[in-house]
C-alpha cells in the first residue's frame, strides 16, 4: 500500500468561498464551479491543517447593485477605498446561497473565516477587507501556529482567490494557487490580469498533480 503525503503542520490548504451561490444555479454562479468541488475534497487528505472562508454578506451590503441607484450588477463605482465592481445580491447571511456546497467536506477543517459581514466595505481577500487594512484575522492565527506556506483553491479565481495570494505574499507566506480547483469569473479580462499579476509577484500556479 503506498503512504500518502500528508504536509506538515507549517503548510496550510485555505478553501475560498466554496459557496452555494458561486455554483452553477447561484445568484452570482461561478461556470462550472461545482466541478473542484471533489477535487477539493481530495486535498484535503494531504493536509493536516484545513481552513475555509465563506463570503458572508447582509443584506444591505454596499456592493451589491441592488442597493445602489441606477446601478447594474458587474458595474462600478467608487468607494472610500477604491473601485468596487457591483455585484448580484449573493451569500446573504444565513440563506442557503450562503452555506457552503453540500458535498464540500468541511467537518475537518481547523477554522472557518467569515468575511464581507461589514456593510460599508468588501472582502475578497482572505486576509483583508479591500481597504487592504482591516483584517480577517487569518493572518495572526497562521503566525500563532508557526504557518509559513498556503495553498489556496476555490472561487473565484481572478478575484477572492488572486486577492488571498496577494496578501499571502505581502505576509512573506509562500503561496501556491490549485488552478485545476479553481474557477474564474473572467470580467473585462480579470482572469489574464490575475493570473499574470500573481506570476509576477511569486505566486506558484500549480496543479493538484503536483502535489
Amino acid at each position: 500500500m503506498v503512504k500518502m503525503t500528508v504536509f506538515k503542520d507549517n503548510t496550510a490548504l485555505i478553501l475560498i468561498d466554496i459557496q452555494n451561490d458561486f455554483c452553477p444555479g447561484g445568484a452570482l454562479e461561478v461556470g462550472e464551479g461545482n466541478e473542484i468541488v471533489e477535487v477539493a475534497n481530495k486535498l484535503q487528505e494531504k493536509f493536516r491543517v484545513k481552513i475555509a472562508t465563506q463570503d458572508w454578506h447582509p443584506p444591505n451590503h454596499t456592493s451589491f447593485a441592488s442597493n445602489h441607484l441606477d446601478k447594474l450588477p458587474f458595474s462600478t463605482t467608487e468607494m472610500f477605498y477604491g473601485t468596487q465592481v457591483l455585484w448580484p445580491d449573493h451569500c446573504i447571511q444565513g440563506k442557503k446561497g450562503a452555506e457552503f456546497h453540500p458535498k464540500l467536506i468541511t467537518k475537518s477543517t481547523d477554522l472557518i473565516i467569515r468575511k464581507g459581514f461589514r456593510t460599508e466595505i468588501d472582502s475578497y481577500s482572505a486576509f483583508f477587507d479591500n481597504d487592504h487594512k482591516t483584517s480577517t484575522g487569518l493572518g495572526g492565527y497562521l503566525k500563532a501556529r508557526g504557518i509559513n506556506s498556503i495553498y489556496l483553491c476555490g472561487l473565484a479565481l481572478d478575484f477572492c482567490v488572486y486577492f488571498s495570494a496577494i496578501d499571502g505574499v505581502n505576509l512573506d507566506l509562500e503561496v501556491n494557487v490549485i488552478k485545476d480547483a479553481c474557477r474564474a469569473i473572467d470580467l473585462d479580462g480579470s482572469l489574464e490580469m490575475a493570473i499574470n499579476d500573481m506570476k509576477n509577484k511569486g505566486v506558484n500556479l500549480i496543479t493538484s498533480n503536483d502535489l
